[in-house]
């Protein structure tokens, strides 16, 4: 099979015809072997129903319901798991993402060789609370992340070799950073193409600005993992140690000064009369914390079932 086509979605019911519709149009114009996965969220309204129909009617659709809301990302990482196709594709059924682009993004994947091509609304139909908050994120996200080269990270219209979202797991609110999961398990060969934004024709927007605060936390979040995931004391360790020494030079600063005046007989105040040494030590308390943080973190990971796990590209 040509393209697996996976579609999230949320109380979208009058816009699915629709786009079922155009995809289908797409697919016969150039001659692709499909399958449609819509993945019902846990809509309240008739979305579920509108699958049914549209499965009974097209045997290349197929449909996924969640008993109740668990985002995006689960979403994803259920259609990933479900897809059969050589390349997978992913867009919003709010119509704000053409199907008209699928053929370019085919091209993409299989001619030129990319293991991901994500998307990018160059023109947006958006208000500015939204755009100004993206601009910052996409930002924000380039310099953590090191893809120079993606301008909308968030872009719910993106092709994929089906390797990578076999080898990849997206949870929590993480859809935001496939481009950075991918890249940190190996698949380096990432793209951009600008993609037609349209407004949306049903219904209002699901997202509120409280996703971009969860987005920086989870960007920080997926940022620790994936560098330190598997060798926690190389961070905890290193600023425990920092901590702890620093604290301990400061007090035998202090203790040596203390002894040098009295041996002297100058005046001087006593050593836990000095902010600076309880400073130094709850600096010291601090390093011994971080450094217990990371020999706990190291156990967890020395048993965790997945501490092996590699992704091996080739074998002979």
């Amino acid at each position: 099979m040509n393209i697996s086509i996976v579609i999230p979605l949320l109380n979208e019911d009058e816009s699915l015809p629709e786009l079922h519709d155009w995809i289908v149009k797409v697919m016969n114009e150039n001659n692709f072997s499909y399958e449609i996965l819509f993945i019902d969220d846990g809509s309240k309204d008739k979305s579920w129903s509108v699958i049914e129909a549209l499965s009974a009617k097209n045997a290349n659709v197929r449909g996924i319901k969640f008993r109740r809301n668990y985002g995006k990302s689960a979403a994803l990482n259920v259609g990933f798991a479900a897809t059969k196709g050589d390349v997978v594709i992913t867009m919003d059924a709010d119509l704000q993402d053409s199907p008209d682009e699928i053929p370019d993004l085919y091209k993409m994947i299989t001619v030129d060789g990319f293991d991901l091509v994500s998307g990018w609304k160059q023109k947006r139909y958006d208000p500015l609370s939204k755009t100004i908050p993206t601009k910052l994120f996409n930002w924000a996200t380039r310099k953590m992340s090191g893809i120079n080269n993606l301008h909308d990270f968030n872009c719910g219209l993106k092709a994929y070799k089906s390797d990578v979202v076999k080898s990849i797991e997206v949870y929590g609110e993480m859809h935001r950073y496939i481009p950075v999961i991918a890249k940190w398990a190996g698949f380096s060969k990432i793209e951009e193409k600008v993609v037609q934004h349209r407004e949306r024709k049903y219904g209002k927007t699901k997202f509120g600005l409280e996703r971009f605060i969860n987005g920086f936390l989870d960007l920080m979040s997926i940022s620790f993992v994936s560098k330190f995931g598997k060798r926690p004391m190389h961070f905890f360790g290193l600023w425990g140690t920092i901590s702890f020494f620093l604290g301990g030079i400061v007090s035998f600063i202090l203790i040596i000064e203390k002894l040098y005046k009295s041996y002297n007989h100058i005046p001087t105040r006593n050593v836990t009369d000095q902010p600076l040494f309880y400073l130094a030590c709850v600096a010291m308390i601090i390093g011994t914390q971080l450094f217990l943080a990371g020999f706990l973190g190291e156990l967890i990971s020395r048993n965790s079932s997945e501490r092996n796990n590699y992704l091996i590209e080739k074998e002979l």
